[in-house]
């Protein structure tokens, strides 16, 4: 079998119709969803962009791969699922976003990465550092056509593609990413439709089914990683989607006013006081910014499901419906408004922690499931080596997810009694870890610098979560469980490195 991997940056789990949202529109998700399996308990294994990816790619916990935070490259020595892969004869290409290196300019310059934003777009001794120099494979990936950046602030090799089709843009471009500022903004100056990031991912993926499908990789199949930037800020998507979504339509989330009482929050209601680096983390927002932010990211994942229905179209056309897998996901979510917060960061909220998944594989999916199992993103890797039928003793070493293939054929079935989440967040004077425990009933979030505190919510009760049940007396025996439940999950998470090398 073939496998496309699509997934977008930032998009919430009810940021798709099938999932209940009666705005946004997402008739290509739905369309996916109908032919095969949407899960309502998806999480990420860390709520940021760079570990969770990681994790992706390695089935193995933040701890473990070592991406902790982003700014972090993952390591090269490290085995991925890509490589495996490769190995078995699978032609592996990525396409978009990767973020396995960093964007952002190092602490010391002997640190380089692949991926860094200014490296890309300005010159140096009369030459660009990576583009002639990008490693390829590439994490095992034996092509890639990179991103950097998000929305109306990129590079990589993007940033080619403009400068042949609109030097002048690609210009400005350049300078854009050099103010690091502008990729921490909710909006940025426009980009033409045809050459918005989105229509590129899109662009370079067909051009690839196209490639493929006239056998210029021989007969291989594939693994396509299909990565758009959208919906993270900073947006500008295109105008006829924007003019889907007014501002003043939308409503609030419930919670909108909790804000006020998180100000007395044990952790965050010192970052409140504080905003760490540039706003870009836990963010009070008010009535206008965010209805303006939630009618442009509807737009933008309007915009990424249009792509998308031109991409599965393109695979019905070319011969590949019965014979690809198909999954789609997001790297986490965003508080986009709830408690009166935007962006994301180290909280115990379920904006930035739930994602949307659907999974169709042919011949074993059964259209329109939809399951309530508990999963998580690092079950993603195991299930899919075992999909494509590749030995345990071929896998990477120490993966520590669980195979759902059995949830893919009975959306009732149940791999999980929980999901443990790792978040650690290190950016600019923003030190944090906490540690999320989820079950069925039940979420709780504990803090590194806080003794005798942490957040537990009744997730079926409370879903927007306005009751930390925490020091209700009436709970002590289930807080003292739910506690022992998440350190023993965080005991089996952690590291077996490095490895003993004799018996005594």
């Amino acid at each position: 079998m073939n496998v496309l991997f699509i997934i977008t940056d930032a998009q919430r789990a009810d940021h798709m119709s099938c999932a209940g949202n009666p705005v946004v529109k997402t008739p290509n998700l739905d369309k996916l969803a109908k032919e095969g399996v949407r899960f309502t308990n998806h999480f990420c294994t860390n709520p940021i962009c760079m570990p969770n990816r990681a994790t992706l790619i390695t089935g193995v916990y933040p701890n473990v791969h070592g991406v902790r935070s982003n700014g972090i490259n993952l390591r090269q020595d490290i085995p991925t699922i890509i490589q495996t892969l490769k190995k078995k004869g699978w032609y592996t290409k990525a396409i978009g976003k990767v973020h396995h290196q960093y964007w952002l300019g190092p602490f010391k310059h002997k640190n380089r990465s692949a991926e860094c934003l200014t490296d890309w777009a300005l010159k140096k001794d009369k030459s660009y550092p990576v583009r002639g120099n990008f490693p390829s494979p590439y994490y095992g990936y034996e092509e890639v056509e990179l991103i950097s950046g998000n929305g109306t602030v990129c590079a990589g090799h993007y940033i080619q593609w403009l400068e042949e089709k609109a030097p002048k843009i690609a210009e400005e471009m350049k300078i854009r990413v050099q103010n690091y500022d502008n990729l921490f903004s909710l909006f940025c100056e426009p980009i033409p439709t045809e050459l918005y990031s989105t229509t590129w991912v899109k662009e370079r993926t067909l051009a690839f089914l196209e490639r493929h499908s006239q056998g210029k990789y021989g007969n291989k199949p594939f693994y396509l990683h299909c990565s758009f930037p959208d919906p993270h800020y900073p947006l500008y998507p295109p105008d006829e989607f924007q003019d889907m979504y007014k501002p003043e339509d939308i409503e609030l989330p419930a919670n909108f006013d909790d804000i006020n009482n998180l100000y007395n929050h044990e952790f965050l209601g010192y970052h409140l006081k504080h905003p760490p680096f540039k706003k870009a983390f836990l963010r009070e927002s008010n009535e206008e910014e965010i209805r303006k932010i939630t009618a442009l990211t509807y737009a933008a994942i309007t915009y990424v499901d249009y792509s998308i229905g031109q991409i599965l179209a393109a695979l019905g056309k070319l011969g590949y419906s019965d014979n690809t897998i198909v999954i789609f996901m997001s790297d986490h979510g965003d508080l986009m408004g709830d408690h009166g917060l935007l962006f994301k960061g180290p909280c115990p909220f379920n904006g930035i922690l739930q994602l949307p998944l659907i999974w169709k594989v042919p011949g074993l999916t059964k259209p329109g499931g939809v399951s309530d199992s508990l999963v998580s993103s690092i079950d993603y890797p195991k299930t899919i080596l075992n999909l494509l039928g590749i030995k345990e003793r071929r896998h990477p070493f120490d993966m520590q997810g669980c195979d759902v293939t059995q949830i893919l054929k009975d959306p009732n079935k149940k791999v999980r009694d929980c999901v443990f989440i790792e978040n650690d967040e290190e950016v600019g004077p923003l030190e944090a870890r906490l540690r999320h425990l989820i079950t069925e009933d039940y979420k709780l979030t504990i803090y590194e610098s806080l003794n005798d505190f942490g957040d537990i919510y009744d997730r079926k009760i409370d879903p927007y979560e306005l009751n930390n049940l925490w020091y209700d007396k009436n709970f002590r025996n289930k807080r003292f469980e739910l506690v022992n439940k998440l350190l023993q999950e965080n005991l089996k998470a952690q590291s077996y490195y490095p490895k003993r090398i004799a018996g005594t």
